[in-house]
């Protein structure tokens, strides 16, 4: 058996790659177009006895972490027999940035903006689960102002339709149908204005704060979501028409991806995956928050547990989430009050407006703290660079993000930062999902399949 050196690693068994190329090294009498062997270490002999006794058409793909179908950096390793996927395992860690442990070396409220980093499709519900979680060992869950989780309400069920639309327009593009894309990242745009209206940012907003919100609504902005709804359901249709009995779509997507109710509870796989098998499990109606049971809307279920039922229920809970926005408006409309706890030991020392240069103080507060109030400015100064203090203890708080369950578990050693902080990070559960969804099936439908989880590597690694 001869052994050539090479570059190239399409083709990997065990503990060698085996390649169609010619012999370069052949000695003369020997045939130089024989199968060629490259051994990557181990024992000669186990070698060679793997070379006689593994299948020839068994092989092992690497897909990604560099991939434009694998949602960033995530590693799928194939091991395949033809086109038929026997073995899939996901490789994580390409994106790890280490938030959590960060979040120990900050102040609560710096928090926010760490964990709003992790997920940056939908930064949002992070925020508001860690807000949460902060709230409860503060023990001002109930102070915490209605319009505050009105408008809390409002921002996540904004995010969740647009993170439902990178889902299925990066999906699109994946299988080609990259007018897919186009309408979905046409549609996001529209919010994620609105987004830029309200904290000044697109994305990764740190707008929801321990004890409420950064700031209230500015002035037009409500006005601007109403004119923005009809379009969104008009962009919303739009893709349904594109999709819905797209006889292409549907034979890409109809039993491709198949994980059953038991599979689901079995790897506590959550949100649209888990409402794909037909049970109805939606924290916003099974332990509600932020005043969600004040609201009316369906949870949108299905029972084909494929990646097309997961497509269907995710437009479906895009109208549920504007049928939301509409009520939460109308309260917002017809209600001011304040958007922060009243406790000023807690409450950000802020009066924050968005000017020519960007969200920040405004004119008038920065007047009233410098000029007419020591106390207030002392205050304002040790608030924001000590931070306030949150007694011993731990919390668990949990909302339904687009993806599913996502939770966070904080601990207090009573000090000014949090002792620990865990996410619990759906897209990192479900990922689990992986290789009952793909094994047995093609290649290509592994795409699919991954579409269909929707995993953000960002929330992943953490």
């Amino acid at each position: 058996m001869s052994t050539q050196s090479t570059d190239s690693s399409v083709f990997e068994s065990a503990d060698f790659d085996s390649h169609e190329t010619p012999d370069i090294f052949a000695a003369p009498g020997e045939d130089a177009g024989a199968r060629v062997f490259t051994a990557q270490g181990g024992d000669w002999d186990d070698i060679v006895g793997d070379v006689g006794s593994l299948p020839e058409e068994r092989i092992v793909v690497n897909m990604g972490p560099q991939h434009p179908s694998t949602h960033g950096v995530l590693r799928l390793i194939l091991e395949l027999e033809g086109e038929t996927v026997t073995e899939a395992r996901a490789g994580i860690g390409y994106l790890h940035t280490g938030i959590e442990k960060n979040m120990e070396f900050r102040t609560w409220v710096q928090g926010v903006t760490f964990c709003t980093r992790m997920d940056y499709v939908m930064p949002l519900f992070t925020e508001t689960a860690y807000c949460l979680a902060v709230e409860k060992l503060l023990g001002i869950t109930d102070e915490v102002p209605e319009r505050a989780s009105a408008i809390r309400v409002l921002m996540m069920e904004l995010n969740r339709i647009t993170s439902h639309l990178v889902c299925m327009g990066t999906g699109g593009m994946e299988m080609g149908a990259t007018t897919v894309m186009t309408v979905g990242f046409r549609e996001r745009e529209r919010i994620l204005s609105i987004f830029e209206m309200i904290s000044g940012l697109r994305m990764n907003h740190a707008y929801i704060r321990p004890g409420g919100v950064a700031q209230d609504l500015p002035a037009g902005s409500i006005q601007a979501i109403r004119e923005m709804m009809p379009l969104l359901r008009k962009g919303f249709h739009e893709l349904e028409l594109l999709m819905n009995e797209n006889p292409i779509l549907k034979g890409r997507t109809v039993g491709v991806g198949y994980l059953d109710l038991a599979g689901c509870m079995a790897l506590g796989v959550t949100g649209p995956v888990l409402r794909s098998a037909g049970l109805p499990h939606d924290l916003r109606k099974a332990a509600p928050y932020c005043g969600y049971e004040n609201y009316d809307f369906d949870v949108v279920t299905r029972t084909g547990a494929d990646a097309y039922d997961r497509l269907r229920n995710r437009i479906d809970e895009m109208y549920q989430s504007l049928d939301i926005i509409e009520q939460v408006i109308d309260v917002l409309q017809g209600h001011a009050g304040p958007v922060m706890v009243a406790d000023k030991k807690i409450a950000w020392p802020a009066q924050l407006a968005i000017g020519s240069d960007g969200m920040g103080n405004s004119l008038a507060h920065i007047k009233e703290i410098m000029g007419t109030s020591m106390e207030s400015l002392i205050h304002h100064f040790k608030l924001v660079t000590e931070g306030f203090r949150v007694p011993p203890g731990q919390a668990y708080a949990a909302v339904e993000s687009p993806k599913g369950e996502l939770g966070c578990h904080l601990v207090s050693d009573g000090g000014t930062r949090p002792f620990r902080a865990h996410f619990r990070e759906p897209s990192f559960n479900n990922l689990q999902a992986v290789a009952a969804m793909c094994e047995g099936s093609q290649v290509a439908d592994v795409i699919v399949a991954v579409a269909s989880i929707d995993p953000v590597m960002g929330g992943v690694d953490r």
